[in-house]
This record gives structure tokens, C-alpha cells and sequence, in this order.
């Protein structure tokens, strides 16, 4: 397992949406923005049982999460990695942390009744990170 350089964790602790990249049946890629969180260790990525996300990470383990700088699109942090798990315990909660962090309320307010959500869990494998070298100089402005 890859470990997540300090100097990118914000990406990963701040609301910023995500891309996440998984695979078809056919190979081909589905990259699809998302919530994420980080345990430390892992990455953490909740969706309904049954979507294409949720077929693609069941069939085949592999993934990528990019995450960009909002404030500096010259700087991100590119995660490839496996899923090491999926659940549906403790997904509803999972779920209601994430609604905390990207829209400031206690409780998930899209949730319908009889959805299935689950969590995946994310080992990263390989990470690339960048960022601007020229002092002053930021790709947002």
C-alpha cells in the first residue's frame, strides 16, 4: 500500500468533489465525480447498491480517484489503488459524515426509502501528485 503525502491530505479532508474512474465490463473507463473521504489509511467512497459504480468496483477491483485543487488546478493528487472492501454496515453514517463535510447539514437530505448504500474501501497502490513550480504562480488565475 501507497501512502498519501501530508502535503496533499487537504485534498482529501476539504468538500472537494472528486473523480472517480472505474472500469466497464467491455475495459472501458466510467469516471464519475463523487464525495470522498480518508480514514488515514484508506479512501472511502459511498454510493447506492446497483449503480454502474457500485457494478463496476463489485466486478473489478481497480480504481482511480483524482482529486484537483479547487483554489489551484495545477495542483492534485492522483490516487490508483483496489478496493479492499465493501459493506453496507455503517454506510448510512458513512454517508451522513459526508453530508456534513460537502453540505453542512447532519443528515443526508436526498436519501430515499429503500436505497441500499454502501461503502467502499479503497486501498491506495501507486499515487502521483503535482503542483506548480513557479513561485506565484497558481493555474486558477
Amino acid at each position: 500500500m501507497n501512502k498519501i503525502p501530508d502535503k496533499y491530505r487537504d485534498l482529501l479532508d476539504r468538500p472537494i468533489v472528486v473523480s472517480l474512474a472505474t472500469l466497464m465490463s467491455d475495459g472501458s473507463p466510467q469516471v464519475q465525480p463523487v464525495w470522498c473521504s480518508f480514514d488515514g489509511t484508506h479512501l472511502l467512497v459511498n454510493t447506492e447498491k446497483g449503480r454502474q459504480k457500485y457494478r463496476n468496483m463489485s466486478r473489478r477491483p481497480e480504481v482511480t480517484i483524482l482529486a484537483i485543487d479547487p483554489d489551484d488546478n495545477a495542483r492534485w493528487l492522483e490516487v490508483r489503488g483496489t478496493v479492499v472492501s465493501q459493506t453496507e454496515e455503517g454506510a448510512n453514517e458513512h454517508l451522513d459524515e459526508l453530508a456534513r463535510l460537502y453540505l453542512g447539514v447532519d443528515k443526508y437530505p436526498f436519501h430515499q426509502e429503500g436505497d441500499v448504500r454502501v461503502l467502499f474501501k479503497i486501498a491506495p497502490l501507486r499515487v502521483a501528485t503535482m503542483e506548480s513550480t513557479m513561485p506565484g504562480f497558481s493555474a486558477s488565475t
